[in-house]
């Protein structure tokens, strides 16, 4: 998934003292029991621009060469802009040995084969303590071609101010409660959108329908199909509707158009629903006006549901030092630098570690992300987002007034169409 996850949420904050868990940094041994000499090997990684903090790099960089002495890791950042096809060429030439992808990409890279099979070394790698719903994406066919790495997903973020302006105490613990909030906003002076949420935002959508135990695409046999015609999508978006009524947000609009951060710290909207580095800056909004909670659910004890967005690390199959490259997945994935990408305000690949994510908008985040879920894990998945994207259109249908299911009916004949398309 294309996105700066840590830009705005603390990355000044990494700890790099965690060095009492995770990576033992112990040489490497040969069967003699004797350190192994790797001299003249270089590892090169590739992550991605905002992903990686330096410190994090750093660290992973000194254990990898101090584990594996003789042996060099060469970290390369790279720029989401165009990364597709340098991605492809780079599993062709195996000129790559380790490699962050968007964990909504992963699918497409291991149905062409380009990304080894890591399911023997998935215990080894720590795989038996990943949360479920977070490796999903790296997993096709029942077999492992990926590790998870970090994640994030949206909360409402809300101006404090203006909801003491209104009279609230408190954040709401369920929709109903949140309906009633939104409704003092309404008539509050100086308010102009009690919750900027405009019609194509659909990874709420997505969220409310995975809340549900729904899913927006299902398969059918041995094919996928489009499953905006079922009960749990349409009651999804029944929510998503009356939360959107509160809005002057454009219904033919997704959030970054206009983006929806540049609007919020001009102080007469009430809240948003966004990730971490969508909260404004000090500069923008003193930090005491901003607040984040999970979006609520229909009862107190089960926040709505989320679209898990984050990135997953792999080994492309062509790489030419699988061993060494296995070995700095592990590094990387170990409790200390797992941990370090926690204290950033990211959700680690383990439940044990969410103790770590102390940011506010963690925090809030965290317990939302249990009842969350990724894309459907199928390389054609991608021939959905593509633009047009049907999903975007649906919801601009039904909310400027086509009935939900004459909507749904022909969307998902579209979704299925797309679904059925190579990438």
């Amino acid at each position: 998934m294309k996105r700066q996850l840590i830009a705005a949420v603390g990355v000044a904050a990494m700890v790099v003292g965690l060095a009492a868990c995770g990576s033992d940094g112990k040489k490497a041994d040969d069967a003699s029991g004797k350190a192994k000499d790797y001299t003249g090997k270089t590892v090169t990684a590739w992550f991605m621009d905002g992903s990686a903090p330096q410190a994090w790099q750093d660290g992973v960089k000194a254990d990898f060469e101090a584990q594996y002495p003789g042996a060099k890791l060469n970290i390369q950042v790279q720029k989401w802009d165009g990364i597709g096809q340098k991605v492809t060429t780079a599993l062709s030439e195996g000129s790559v040995d380790l490699l962050e992808i968007g964990n909504t990409q992963t699918a497409g890279y291991a149905a062409t084969g380009g990304l080894a099979d890591l399911t023997s070394a998935k215990a080894d790698l720590g795989g038996k303590d990943w949360a479920a719903n977070l490796n999903e994406s790296s997993v096709m066919d029942g077999k492992q071609y990926a590790a998870p790495w970090y994640f994030s997903n949206r909360v409402v973020i809300y101006n404090k101010a203006l909801w003491t302006k209104a009279g609230i105490t408190g954040t709401p613990k369920t929709l109903d409660e949140f309906y009633a909030d939104l409704d003092k906003l309404k008539t509050t002076e100086g308010v102009t959108n009690p919750i900027y949420l405009p019609g194509q935002e659909w990874y709420t959508y997505f969220g409310l329908i995975a809340g549900s135990g729904g899913k927006i695409a299902k398969q059918d046999g041995s094919n996928w199909v489009g499953n905006l015609e079922s009960p749990e999508a349409k009651a999804a978006f029944a929510t998503y509707q009356k939360l959107q009524s509160y809005s002057s947000a454009p219904k033919d609009k997704d959030e970054a158009t206009p983006q929806q951060m540049t609007l919020f710290p001009k102080g007469d909207v009430g809240a948003m629903i966004g990730l971490g580095w969508e909260a404004p800056a000090a500069k923008d909004m003193p930090a005491e006006n901003v607040g984040y909670f999970p979006l609520p659910g229909v009862t107190a004890d089960k926040p709505s549901g989320v679209f898990l967005g984050g990135s997953n690390l792999a080994i492309p199959a062509a790489g030419k030092n699988q061993d060494l490259a296995k070995g700095l997945l592990k590094i990387a994935l170990s409790d200390k630098y797992e941990g370090q990408m926690a204290t950033t305000g990211l959700i680690p690949n383990k439940a044990s570690l969410n103790n770590l994510a102390t940011t506010p908008f963690a925090q809030a985040a965290i317990p939302a992300s249990a009842n969350g879920a990724t894309t459907p894990n199928i390389a054609s998945w991608a021939n959905v987002e593509n633009n047009p994207n049907p999903i975007k259109d649906f919801m601009t249908a039904v909310l400027t007034g086509t009935d939900y299911d004459t909507a749904a009916k022909k969307y998902d004949a579209e979704i299925t169409k797309r679904l059925g398309q190579k990438q």
